[in-house]
């Protein structure tokens, strides 16, 4: 079998969890997957020499830049964006990127895939902190700042750091199957493969933490009890407000509805139910306040664009799965 070569590109400012988070998931796919040399990770930079990255640690590289040849994936990480990248370093990525099947970049580096013109008239994604530059600086880019990565033909892109790895995992899936996938996701104790869709905010990170305690604490009783009655009516009770001065303020102090909230939280519960653990979806459903598998399933599809069952099969194995009586296929 042919070792795909991957070549992660190096320059000063990078950010060093976008390089290794990528070259761990290649560098160990192949053993994992008991296919040693799947892959040929090699790093690069112009001139061949050291880099500083932008949290201070140094990294060596493994070539010169303006030497390296044709590569199977190109990876550019992310770096500094404040001011125009270097020219020279732009260049000799948008000549590799012509020869390579597919171009990949991490955070930040989308900037660099524009400014190379390669995300011309193309959806992409980036850091959510800096999706509203991308779009300004590069207008004839699609810029969604939802997704954790894109796919776009043989470009793909990536939100913020860890998202790299996803994304990573997502290509070997695609060169050496789940199960590879799987075995190196485990390996690097990364919990589950994300799908692309979701969002790069979790639902109590992208909302606020109320400025009051009895809001603060009906937050956490969401939390801890997605099963429980959630309406607007019984969690004005738990803060002692009347249900419309509740809602008013939550959505104030929160910056989201109750309802909306909940829907969030309820979400991400099943979510690490079916990524964690062996239960059916009935069940899931009951203990996250679905009341029924169908409204699991089209909360699931509304939100992921995959049922639950899908959702599941993406990043657990299928013996690790007990058999469903509910209908969900």
């Amino acid at each position: 079998m042919r070792a795909r070569s991957v070549l992660v590109v190096l320059y000063e400012g990078v950010q060093s969890l976008d390089v290794t988070g990528p070259v761990e998931v290649f560098a160990g796919a192949g053993a994992a997957a008991g296919q040693p040399g799947a892959y040929r990770v090699a790093t690069a930079s112009l001139g061949g020499g050291p880099v500083r990255s932008h949290s201070g640690l140094g990294l060596l590289a493994d070539a010169d830049l303006a030497e390296a040849g044709p590569v199977d994936t190109l990876v550019v990480p992310g770096g500094p964006v404040g001011e125009r990248p270097d020219a020279a370093l732009v260049a000799r990525i948008r000549e590799l990127a012509e020869g390579a099947e597919r171009v990949v970049s991490v955070c930040t580096g989308a900037f660099l895939l524009a400014e190379a013109g390669l995300l011309a008239g193309r959806r992409a994604t980036t850091h959510w902190a800096h999706c509203e530059a991308l779009a300004r600086r590069y207008p004839d880019v699609e810029v969604d700042p939802d997704p954790i990565y894109v796919r776009d033909g043989r470009l793909a892109t990536s939100a913020g750091v860890t998202a790299g790895i996803d994304l990573a995992l997502a290509l070997v899936e695609e060169d050496l199957g789940r199960e590879a996938a799987l075995l190196i996701a485990r390996h690097l104790v990364v919990f589950l493969r994300r799908p692309g869709n979701q969002a790069q905010f979790s639902t109590q990170l992208a909302a606020q933490v109320a400025a009051r305690e009895p809001l603060r604490e009906v937050q956490r009783w969401i939390a801890e009890h997605p099963e429980a009655d959630l309406s607007v009516e019984a969690l004005a009770r738990r803060s002692a407000l009347s249900p419309r001065h509740f809602a008013r303020a939550f959505a104030a102090e929160v910056g989201v509805t109750p309802g909306r909230y909940v829907d969030g939280v309820r979400l991400e519960a099943a979510r690490r139910r079916l990524e964690e653990t062996a239960e059916g979806i009935e069940e899931i459903a009951r203990h996250c306040g679905y009341g029924t598998p169908e409204a699991m399933r089209r909360a699931f599809v509304r939100a992921l664009a995959a049922p639950p069952a899908e959702y599941r099969r993406r990043f657990r194995p299928s013996h690790d799965i007990r058999p469903s009586h509910d209908g969900e296929h």
